[in-house]
């Protein structure tokens, strides 16, 4: 089964994943956590270290920012949970790493090839994993549109991602002041 976890900042979205990924661990499924952060501040070390602290230590831990598909296909197994946190990180190093930030900033139509293959690998082959999948991921389009073109360009592509990423999947749940509502399944 996949499922995408949705919600805000501090929305108790990764909480969620995680007693998700605790519940496939009972039923004796390991776990492997695939996060795509990486720590560009001090600040954002303190939440890597914070979000490391609050998961159980035997979990295995893949850090990979940018090659999302082939990492989960090289994890994927009949009898492993991956949980992934977050895809909104994951698309920032995509599109902000190399040509794509630039192209956004410009206006220009996104045309970075990295940035489209790796897209269209993970919706290609997320169905074809085996075991279970949580993702999580960022809703940003609730709130006002934002002020300058780059901001508007992520968010858009942001909407996008979590769109096409929620129909693979089975369930899909809105987490919000650590509440977990459900969208499907």
């Amino acid at each position: 089964m996949r499922e995408l976890i949705l919600g805000g900042a501090r929305s108790g979205k990764s909480r969620l994943a995680e007693n998700r990924a605790t519940e496939y661990e009972a039923r004796g499924m390991s776990v492997v956590y695939v996060a795509t952060a990486e720590a560009w501040d001090t600040e954002m070390a303190d939440r890597l270290a914070h979000h490391r602290a609050g998961r159980p230590a035997h979990w295995v831990t893949v850090e990979e920012p940018l090659h999302l598909a082939t990492t989960l296909e090289r994890h994927a197994a009949v009898d492993r949970c991956l949980l992934v946190d977050c895809l909104t990180l994951w698309l920032s190093a995509l599109l902000f790493k190399g040509e794509g930030g630039a192209q956004l900033e410009a206006g220009s139509p996104l045309t970075c090839a990295r940035f489209w293959a790796e897209r269209q690998a993970l919706l290609a082959r997320l169905p074809q994993l085996p075991g279970e999948i949580v993702l999580v991921s960022n809703e940003i389009g609730s709130g006002v549109v934002p002020e300058n073109r780059l901001a508007r360009r992520f968010a858009d592509e942001q909407g996008r991602l979590n769109q096409d990423v929620a129909a693979l999947c089975e369930r899909v749940t809105l987490s919000v002041a650590g509440l977990p509502l459900s969208l499907r399944g």
